[in-house]
């Protein structure tokens, strides 16, 4: 596979493309990072660094500082090493096993009908590059990889007090060039059984499979004021209609993959009486009209299915209902905008359906809470708990991970944002983040750690659309070279 051409050049910066090829060679699901983990261990030895595993699988290699620089602040350079396995649906790929292959599309780097694992590799393959390099000027640095980020921060909710021993953090988990986050949300997860007994549909009932594909998805954080069409909100839309006007009975709904995406397809079966059948049919074409009209800007790619299907037992009408009722009923979306001057332009408290699974006697419903507020991250996730438990399911919470609250005097913000207005001569936006960082998590555990975020240009992160624009990853990397010869001395 040929990665680093792009117009019969080489992708720059070279080191950083080198290490990210690397990387995506090594399969590293959430939670399943074991290769990557033994690759970075054995990387920190033979380069004859200061390397250490915790119990959890994060990672943490020390690099001395550069001769005359001894005495500058320790700098922790972190990025999360797990990435989200997604994948369309005509495409073969065993993400345990697979490479990930990329290809360059004008000034895009994406993958081949897979996610890319540009979230967060290109902040690893940045950590490997400066790690590897003898000319880059920086103090004492600690590179630190946290694993199974992408569900539920778990690398950093395990990571101990003292692992990390530094006095300013720069997280490169970040998908805007050109924007220095300071703050994200906190979040939590509802999870919703429905348990059911299943039955023989009433005699002359017809059976329909009706699924929807195509949808742009994306970060269920990041990207949930962009007014996405959610899959199960759409379909859960339309049965809960079709159950208004006439006896439906329900057999399965399954549609997203991960806690943190929007659902991009999904699919159901239903029953429904056999005199009624072409009512239905006539009823999907025209919800499907009005759903495009309602995201013509946002979902122009929509693919719209209804066929028959083969008899098979239903779910109990009482369960079955109460379910549709429940998908209907709860929050998705945007609940409330940040109300602090600073970020009046963030989303403070959001919730998305995340997926359904039927299996067995059993429906499976994920959705996921955030917000910046703590107060109203307890409310969302009453809020979305009391309509599952209303419809008789039975609910359970996360602890989920905090807020990390922005710091007004920031020595490492003011450093960062002057480094960034003197190498490209234009303000960068200092703001927040409507999703999930480790930063938010470290703060609890290292209370007096100063830290900031920032990154490259990502697009369609979570989607086998992901992307990264190849541009700003020059532009992140002398930015973050600059800074690292700018630490203040301790």
């Amino acid at each position: 596979m040929i990665f680093y051409r792009m117009e019969k050049k080489d992708l720059q910066p070279k080191c950083v493309f080198e290490q990210f090829a690397r990387i995506n060679e090594i399969p590293r699901p959430s939670k399943r990072e074991e290769k990557m983990i033994d690759y970075l261990r054995q990387w920190g030895e033979s380069h004859n660094l200061d390397t250490k595993v915790d119990e959890t699988g994060n990672v943490i290699i020390r690099k001395p500082a550069t001769k005359g620089m001894e005495n500058r602040k320790t700098v922790i350079l972190q990025s999360h090493m797990d990435m989200v396995c997604d994948k369309l649906v005509d495409v073969e790929f065993d993400f345990d096993k697979d490479a990930i292959q990329t290809y360059v599309d004008g000034e895009w780097l994406t993958a081949k009908g897979t996610t890319l694992g540009a979230d967060d590799g290109i902040g690893c393959a940045m950590e490997l590059a400066i790690l590897d390099s003898d000319e880059i000027e920086h103090g004492p640095i600690e590179c630190v990889f946290t694993r199974d980020e992408e569900t539920q921060l778990t690398g950093a909710s395990g990571m101990k007090a003292g692992f990390m021993t530094g006095d300013m953090l720069i997280n490169l988990d970040s998908e805007d060039e050109g924007q220095i986050f300071v703050s994200c949300a906190g979040g939590r997860s509802t999870f919703a059984t429905f348990n059911f007994k299943r039955e023989a549909a009433p005699e002359g009932y017809f059976f329909v499979e009706g699924s929807i594909k195509g949808l742009t998805g994306g970060h269920s954080g990041d990207d949930i004021e962009k007014k996405r069409a959610n899959a199960i909100k759409i379909l859960a839309r339309y049965i809960y209609k079709e159950v208004e006007k006439m006896d439906v009975r329900l057999v399965s709904f399954d549609s997203g993959k991960m806690h943190n995406a929007i659902p991009r397809d999904g699919r159901f079966v239903i029953a429904v009486p056999a005199d009624r059948k072409e009512e239905v049919r006539v009823d999907w074409n025209v919800f499907a009209s009005e759903v495009e009209e309602e995201y013509h800007v946002s979902d122009t790619q929509m693919v719209w299915n209804m066929q028959s299907t083969e008899a098979q037992p239903v779910i109990e009408k009482a369960v079955a209902d109460r379910f549709i009722r429940a998908l209907q009923a709860v929050d998705n979306g945007v609940f409330a905008m940040c109300q602090d001057k600073a970020l009046e332009t963030m989303v403070e408290t959001s919730s998305n359906i995340a997926s359904i699974i039927t299996e067995n006697e059993q429906i499976k419903c994920v959705a996921s809470q955030r917000s910046n507020v703590m107060s109203n991250l307890d409310n969302m996730c009453n809020t979305v708990k009391a309509v599952f438990e209303l419809a008789g399911a039975e609910v359970e919470q996360n602890d989920g991970y905090p807020a990390w609250k922005m710091n007004p005097n920031s020595q490492l913000t003011e450093l960062v944002v002057d480094s960034y207005k003197k190498l490209f001569g234009k303000e960068p936006i200092v703001r927040g983040i409507h999703a999930g960082l480790e930063c938010g998590l470290f703060s609890e555990r290292y209370p007096t750690l100063d830290m900031v975020s920032f990154g490259p240009t990502l697009r369609f992160v979570h989607t086998p659309e992901e992307r990264i624009h190849i541009p700003t990853v020059d532009m992140v990397w002398r930015h973050l070279l600059d800074v690292l010869k700018n630490i203040p001395n301790k």
